[in-house]
């Protein structure tokens, strides 16, 4: 085994919330796709604009997408600008964020960027 394998991720974790979404068996509102990402709403919102994008396949957190698939975690930065764009906040504002571990409230262990938009946003944020 070589480092590489070590931070290569299963496409797909069958326990994975995320990976189910994206496998469409479990129900989620897509607002935007590309060939390895996919964005849906938030099912608790904290924003009018609340919505999570994540890569298609399964990576834990963005240190481990970037160790093993530094593009892939671009195109997941790139789709968060695209749905901000989508929804209207690229110009007035949004945050971009991600959670890791569960101090950190990490709900699901896949990747996931927040886009956070549509009013103003305060700092800190909690």
């Amino acid at each position: 085994m070589t480092d590489n394998d070590a931070t290569r991720p299963a496409q797909r974790d069958p326990d994975c919330l995320f990976c189910k979404i994206v496998a469409r068996e479990v129900p989620a509102d897509v607002v935007h796709e590309t060939e390895t990402t996919l964005a849906f709403r938030d099912i608790q919102p904290q924003a009018p604009t609340h919505v999570l994008v994540i890569p298609k396949a399964h990576h834990r957190d963005a240190v481990a997408t970037a160790l093993a698939a530094p593009a892939l975690l671009t195109d997941v930065v790139v789709a968060a600008g695209e749905v901000a764009r989508q929804e209207g906040v690229a110009d007035s504002g949004y945050r971009i964020v991600t959670n890791t571990g569960r101090d950190a409230q990490q709900s699901v262990d896949h990747l996931h960027l927040h886009v956070v938009g549509g009013r103003g946003l305060q700092w800190p944020p909690g």
